[in-house]
Order: structure tokens, then C-alpha cells, then sequence
């Protein structure tokens, strides 16, 4: 993620999202037995810690891509993510250590003290210029914020928001989609800046705001007060923006760490965390 706004004031996440994930996954959501591992031998690979895999995110590790607070109770999307991958490499939850690294840091140049990182970092070419990422593990999607109680809030598929007044930013991946997925009756009101659109929503000036999926969590938290995620929707054609788990350049884990990813897409198990975590239960159902 570019994270615009984000990082301000996401404060909120921990209290905003933490009614909507479920009390208890921590089942559903540990590794893979190591022994049923595909991927490569962990006796092989070079790791920051001998016999130890070093993952990297922030702190605060906020809603719903980590809960509680707490990145090692494998419990919130990227959580998850991050011990299924460790599985598919061979590591059993007690060979897994966290380690706190800022935003920013995780993809600056340089020597990192993580075997790989995960905090919603978008894979950019800027960036695959200092670091190396894995083979993106969520595709980013659209989502459409909108004030609770008004009419746009009770949508619940992509056909309610035909006569819904729609915002989006102008020059972003939300305006293609509205265009090409949505499709209005009348066309979307563009704003030049995000700050301009939320305000809109705020004034009354629009119905609906149509963000991605990373962005709206942020709006309903700290930016506008009483809304809500209407739902999430695929904006297929054009490069897709995806999440990459960071290394640093040249690791000699990363056809390793591809291997896993690549093996937990197939078998669909990225999709049943990605549903688990990020649609219903944080208040994201998708609009079909």
C-alpha cells in the first residue's frame, strides 16, 4: 500500500475493527503441519537467526491485519498469512519470532534484521529497486464507503449502486472501476485530491465514496465519523496493486518464500484467509 494517509491517525483501527473479527481463529489459522511441507528445507536456508524465522512488521499492528494488537496469535489477515507461509517453509509456530520494523524501514535500502517483512507493502518498482518481494499475496480491492443510515449504505450488490451519487479521486484504480465495474447511471463526482472526496462524503455532497479496500478501513475509522464499509468489489484489467512480503536485495530466501506463496494460492488457502479476515467479519462483504 502507498498509504497517502494512512499512517496519521490509524489509531483508531484497534478500536473501530476489533467488534467485527471473531473472538477466536486461532485453529483456523495456524501454519500448515511443517512436516506436510512442500517448500524448501529449513535446515537449508540462510536466516537471520539460525533455526529461527524472523518476521518483520510494525507497531502498532493494527486491525484487521493483525489482532489484538499481537502479530505472533496468528489471528488477523496478514498475521495469518505470515504463519502459513512460515508453514509451507517447514517452521512450526515456536520457530517463528516477530520483529518490530517501521513502515518506511521495511523497504529502504540496506541490510534488514527480518528473514521477510509483511505490513500491506505494495509491490512498486521504486521500491523492488531496494528490496525484493515476494509474489504478491493480496490483490488489493475496491471498496465503497458510504454514511450509515443513508440509502448508498444498504447496498448489497453492485446493481443497488446504479442510482447511488458516487466520489472517487481522480487518476486512481477506484475511478477506473466505477467506470468499468460499477457503471452509474450518471458518472461519478471526481475530486482532485482523496481529502476533497472524503470531505465530500462528509457534506452530503456525494452518497458513496469508492476507495481501495486498505483506504476505506482507514476512512470509516479516522476520517468519517458514523460510516461504514458498503462492501468490496474485484476491479479486474490494468496492473492490479498487490501486497509483497519484503526481503532484503538479493535474499537467498526469496524463491523459497515464492514457492510457499505460489503453493497457498493453489491450494486456495490465501483466499480462505482473505475471506476470514478482510470480507464479513471486518465489515466488507463482497458486492457481487
Amino acid at each position: 500500500m502507498v498509504r497517502p494517509l494512512m499512517l496519521l491517525a490509524l489509531g483508531a483501527l484497534a478500536t473501530a475493527t476489533v467488534a467485527c473479527a471473531p473472538a477466536d481463529n486461532t485453529a483456523s489459522t495456524a501454519a500448515p503441519n511443517a512436516a506436510a511441507s512442500t517448500a524448501c528445507t529449513k535446515d537449508q536456508l540462510e536466516l537471520v537467526t539460525p533455526g529461527k524465522l524472523t518476521i518483520g512488521t510494525d507497531k502498532p499492528a493494527y486491525e484487521p491485519w493483525f489482532k489484538g494488537d499481537d502479530p505472533s496469535n496468528g489471528q488477523g489477515f496478514e498475521s495469518a498469512v505470515a504463519y502459513a507461509v512460515a508453514g509451507e517453509m517447514g517452521f512450526d509456530r515456536d520457530e517463528v519470532q516477530w520483529s518490530t520494523v517501521k513502515f518506511d524501514t521495511a523497504f529502504a535500502p540496506g541490510e534488514k534484521k527480518f528473514d521477510f517483512d509483511v505490513n500491506q507493502v505494495s509491490i512498486t518498482p521504486q521500491r523492488a529497486g531496494a528490496v525484493d518481494f515476494s509474489k504478491g499475496y493480496y490483490t488489493v480491492k475496491q471498496a465503497v464507503v458510504a454514511v450509515k443510515g443513508s440509502e448508498a449504505s444498504g447496498a448489497t450488490t453492485l446493481d443497488d449502486l446504479q442510482n447511488v451519487k458516487l466520489g472517487v479521486q481522480v487518476g486512481t484504480t477506484a475511478f477506473s472501476a466505477v467506470q468499468r465495474v460499477v457503471r452509474p447511471s450518471s458518472l461519478p463526482k471526481v475530486y482532485n485530491e482523496q481529502i476533497d472526496a472524503v470531505n465530500a462524503l462528509k457534506n452530503g455532497q456525494i452518497d458513496a465514496l469508492v476507495v481501495d479496500l486498505p483506504t476505506a478501513f482507514y476512512v470509516t475509522a479516522a476520517q468519517v465519523e458514523n460510516s461504514a464499509i458498503v462492501g468490496q468489489f474485484n476491479a479486474p484489467g490494468g496492473k492490479p496493486e498487490e501486497f509483497g512480503l519484503v526481503m532484503e536485495k538479493g535474499s537467498a530466501l526469496k524463491s523459497c518464500v515464492d514457492k510457499a506463496v505460489d503453493t497457498l494460492k493453489s491450494k486456495g488457502e490465501l483466499a480462505k484467509i482473505e475471506q476470514q479476515w478482510l470480507g464479513e467479519a471486518a465489515g466488507a462483504p463482497e458486492l457481487k
